[in-house]
């Protein structure tokens, strides 16, 4: 009976130990290797909170840039793939759809333009980036919907397009709800 009850306070403690010790590592891990801490980025324009910078959001008016499509539309509560096989015909259909769609608000693209980033949705459903290609295609539908210059449209694209981590991880990025932000305080100043 001494020794169940040694093994009883052992596990105990180890699970004291190892529960708040893993918290504690990957708190430590996120203040360190993350930007804000680990703290979500919130994104102000005008004073107010307006989202967080690394959660995607739902941009459909063609004043703005779109994101990825979402899978769980973009709810920050849960993420998650559709888990169909790029070869399902569901998955298909729904791709040609959104071919579809992006081409009838780009009419001057053609389907081998498309990047398959704007039709595909990301594993989490919640990417808040697209490539600079993404970004690109859809420079000029939005400069014509603001009345802007397509020039003056790519140099906020350029200003708040972000090259890999160090130089070295990752592949060039934009933040859709950065440049959107961008977008509207370059328009109204």
């Amino acid at each position: 009976m001494k020794n169940l009850w040694i093994s009883i306070k052992f596990t105990l403690a180890m699970c004291v130990v190892l529960f708040v010790g893993y918290v504690l590592v990957l708190r430590l891990v996120a203040w360190v290797a993350s930007p804000n801490d680990g703290e979500a980025a919130l994104v102000e324009y005008n004073g107010k909170v307006v989202g967080a910078a690394n959660v995607g959001q739902a941009f459909t008016d063609s004043v703005y840039f779109w994101g990825r499509p979402s899978n769980v539309d973009y709810n920050g509560g849960g993420s998650g793939g559709s888990n169909k096989a790029t070869t399902n015909p569901e998955y298909l259909a729904q791709v040609e759809e959104r071919v579809d769609a992006f081409l009838a608000a780009h009419p001057y693209l053609s389907r081998e333009e498309v990047p398959a980033e704007m039709v595909t949705a990301s594993g989490s459903g919640l990417d808040p980036d697209i490539s600079p290609r993404g970004a690109e295609v859809q420079i000029r539908r939005v400069a014509e919907a603001r009345g802007m210059s397509v020039e003056e449209v790519k140099r906020i694209v350029d200003s708040v397009t972000e090259g890999p981590w160090l130089g070295l991880f990752g592949t060039s990025k934009v933040n859709v709800l950065k440049l959107n932000v961008a977008l509207d305080t370059a328009q109204n100043k």
